[in-house]
């Protein structure tokens, strides 16, 4: 019979986790059940006391819950790293993010801006406080909901612009991708792992992060538009 692993991750993680949980699977034996929602909703079940044998967050996240106390001690990893990328309608012309003026140009031109409420959106407006366009761009910034990608708001025509991380605007139907942020204005979240106090089963939680952060998640990664952690 097979092992059943329970997790709990961030949206940005869902497709990648989904995608090598049916590899465990079918190579390891492992069945490994992740639920998702938004990296802040997820942080606030674990410290309600939610149950399950691991955890997939943003790497900050990750470390304030295991100051905390709600991760088995040494268990906590890097496992992989998105880049933030701009996105736009599918219809409409493709800007060009060769350098800073290009995004600013992009960022000035657009009527509405959709972020995220997880890292790449913090850092987003930390990156627009730093590029001097925090007052001119202040009417025109939508930040979506929870759990719902910002890519969500083009194809509803609520925006015509987003910035998210790769693996959460991908797949998403009437979406283009423009590409990353340039030079010094690129933004990279990391994504870790960890084992929760509590786990059923501390043991094949453990052995799954560790093929999490193996080639074989470093294979998955990369077609999801993320990288291994420190490559």
């Amino acid at each position: 019979m097979n092992r059943v692993i329970s997790g709990l991750s961030s949206m940005a993680t869902r497709p990648l986790l989904a995608e090598l949980s049916e590899q465990l699977r079918l190579e390891h034996g492992l069945t490994v059940r992740f639920q998702a929602a938004g990296g802040v909703e997820i942080a606030r079940r674990v410290r309600e006391g939610a149950r399950a044998d691991l955890l997939v967050l943003a790497e900050g996240a990750l470390a304030a819950l295991e100051k905390e106390g709600h991760l088995l001690a040494g268990t906590a990893r890097a496992l992989w790293t998105s880049r933030v990328v701009a996105a736009v309608p599918e219809g409409s012309p493709v800007p060009v993010l060769d350098s800073e003026s290009d995004l600013r140009a992009l960022l000035r031109s657009a009527k509405r801006i959709a972020y995220s409420t997880g890292p790449s959106g913090t850092a987003l407006l930390d990156l627009i406080g730093r590029l001097g366009l925090a007052d001119a761009l202040a009417g025109r910034l939508v930040q979506a909901p929870p759990g719902v990608p910002a890519g969500s708001l083009l194809f509803s025509g609520r925006a015509d612009v987003a910035f998210q991380q790769h693996s959460e605007l991908m797949d998403l139907p009437g979406v283009v991708i423009a590409g990353p942020l340039p030079g010094d204005s690129a933004i990279h979240s990391t994504f870790g792992g960890g084992v929760l106090v509590g786990a059923s089963q501390p043991g094949p939680a453990l052995e799954v992060l560790d093929l999490l952060g193996s080639d074989l998640g470093s294979r998955a990664a990369r077609a999801r538009g993320m990288r291994a952690s420190g490559v």
